[in-house]
């Protein structure tokens, strides 16, 4: 990388720049990772405690999401989910993606992605409050559904999981469109007609050379989206129902109302090393690098 920034513009801004990204990395990546993990062995101590004989690590923030049932159904459930709304994204942005790479002009192009991504001009709250307008029991959509006659009385969209997801897929979608986009844009199209021309089916075509081919992208997309989700808190926050907690907002009661930061480390910690597990097995199922991914 040295080399690169070097030959482009010369050693000394080469060095500045790496100087730089090393300070960002260090600062507020590496070292506040390493202060979670530090917090998340430690037990919640008062002050005139911090230093003392309790003041030792064990793994008892650890053996307390197991021994809370309530807590850990909710952590599987929101892996669960965030692997669900991964899925859904996925199944939504996948027919995009190839429209806007293949099928669409650059004109249509053009004027598609300039429509998905206005939206994402205004704050991630703002948007999930028009979604928590639009599904409200007295809503544009039960409004829209009474008018139209397919519904005798108003629903509640909002009980479970489904507006969560829905919320989701909306607040992620370009997180999944453009790397795909960008995967399946540099396909060959004479591929795409080579393989209709000897008879195979738009199915065969997408199974055999396109989706191959935009392996990296889906991959990455698909990361972004699951970490994003399991991330998530605004979201679940503001659609979900009370009996659809997601576990960032557990992770938030400990640290900012129930005032214990280590057992909210310990969380954070865990929801942390799934996701990395998760980009570990995304890598193995569609046999890419870290390399392609960062492509």
């Amino acid at each position: 990388m040295f080399k690169q920034l070097k030959s482009r513009f010369g050693g000394g801004l080469a060095m500045g720049i790496l100087s730089i990204i090393g300070v960002w990395l260090i600062a507020l990546v590496i070292l506040p990772q390493l202060l979670m993990v530090d917090y998340s062995f430690r037990p919640n101590l008062l002050p005139d405690e911090i230093g003392g004989e309790k003041d030792s690590y064990s793994l008892v923030n650890y053996e307390t999401l197991f021994a809370n049932k309530i807590h850990l159904t909710i952590f599987l459930k929101t892996i669960w989910s965030s692997v669900l709304v991964t899925l859904l994204t996925l199944c939504v942005s996948y027919p995009l993606a190839f429209y806007l790479a293949k099928v669409a002009t650059p004109g249509q192009a053009a004027l598609c992605i300039l429509l998905l991504i206005i939206p994402f001009w205004i704050n991630e709250i703002l948007r999930t409050f028009s979604w928590y307008i639009i599904l409200a029991y007295k809503g544009p959509l039960n409004s829209l559904l009474l008018a139209l006659g397919l519904i005798d009385r108003p629903m509640r969209f909002m009980t479970g999981d489904g507006a969560v997801m829905l919320g989701m897929v909306y607040a992620y979608i370009l997180f999944m469109i453009f790397p795909i986009y960008n995967a399946i844009e540099n396909l060959d199209m004479n591929q795409i007609k080579a393989a209709r021309s000897l008879g195979a089916g738009w199915i065969r075509t997408h199974y055999r050379i396109i989706i191959p081919h935009a392996k990296p992208g889906i991959a990455t997309g698909c990361i972004m989206t699951f970490m994003l989700a399991a991330g998530s808190y605004a979201v679940p926050a503001l659609l979900g129902s009370p009996g659809s907690r997601w576990f960032t907002q557990i992770i938030y009661n400990w640290f900012f109302e129930g005032g214990n930061w280590n057992q909210g480390a310990a969380y954070a910690f865990l929801l942390l090393l799934i996701c990395i597990g998760f980009i570990g097995l995304v890598m193995r199922i569609f046999k890419v690098g870290l390399g392609d991914i960062a492509r």
